[in-house]
């Protein structure tokens, strides 16, 4: 069979390939259509990559956790000052340290550890006379020594309080009486339990909704929150200057806040 080719043949064989061509490329680029090699791409993509769920990050999923304790405070800390005045600052010194050594002396003598005992300030100012016109003259000095204490034994607090004002008699100051709660450690231990817990419940209900299993802990961290000592008022301080000070510990307390990362199944 001869195939004989004239003009008028290469003319339709050329137009046909263009128009396949057309065909071709309008499938590719028009809206929704895809390539061969996005094709490709999109058959080989794995369905074994680790799945996510909407706030949560990567497999895992990160929970808060609070619990809060109750303690009853087992420190109280005393702050007090001693004065004395004079004409010379060496004898009102003298006045000063006397007292002080006598209100030291009663509080060692009454339970209160040495450790426990702080000299916290010295301050030695002059007095002044204004009663003649123009500037005024100084006529004596005055003297002021601060003592901390910590007392541990609340119930006997405001008898030791009481005594040990009654020995430094009028030069003594009380400025300030608070309570403490210093032994936390089994207060913390079991906060931290409850938060835990806390934290664990809401993972699991969070895991739960979402389809999926929960795993092993990834990370734990916490912040811990102690409690500031409570200032007695200052009426009840001065009436150490009285007798014994009523001291009614009540209570404090303390929290935990656990932030935990679970691995999700």
């Amino acid at each position: 069979m001869t195939l004989t080719v004239t003009p008028r043949r290469i003319v339709v064989v050329t137009l046909a390939l263009i128009s396949l061509l057309v065909v071709y490329f309008a499938g590719t680029t028009r809206p929704g259509g895809m390539s061969a090699a996005a094709l490709t791409k999109a058959i080989n993509t794995s369905s074994t990559q680790p799945s996510t769920i909407a706030g949560v990050g990567g497999a895992g999923i990160t929970v808060s956790g609070t619990a809060g304790v109750t303690g009853t405070p087992d420190t109280l800390r005393l702050d007090l000052s001693v004065v004395g005045s004079a004409t010379s600052v060496s004898e009102a010194l003298a006045k000063a340290n006397g007292t002080a050594d006598a209100v030291q002396k009663s509080l060692l003598g009454n339970g209160v550890a040495k450790k426990d005992l702080q000299t916290s300030g010295l301050n030695i100012s002059p007095s002044y006379d204004y009663t003649k016109s123009g500037a005024g003259r100084i006529k004596g000095y005055d003297v002021s020594e601060s003592l901390s204490a910590k007392l541990h034994d609340l119930g006997r607090a405001g008898d030791v309080i009481g005594k040990a004002v009654g020995a430094g008699g009028n030069a003594v100051r009380v400025n300030g009486v608070s309570l403490d709660l210093e032994g936390t450690g089994a207060l913390v231990s079991r906060a931290r339990d409850a938060a835990f817990t806390d934290a664990k419940t809401k993972a699991g209900q969070y895991a739960k909704s979402a389809g999926r299993s929960l795993g092993e802990v990834v990370s734990i961290a916490e912040t811990v929150a102690t409690p500031s000592p409570s200032q007695l008022s200052s009426p009840m301080a001065m009436a150490a200057k009285q007798g014994d000070v009523p001291i009614q510990p009540g209570s404090q307390e303390l929290s935990v806040t656990v932030t935990v990362v679970f691995a999700l199944g």
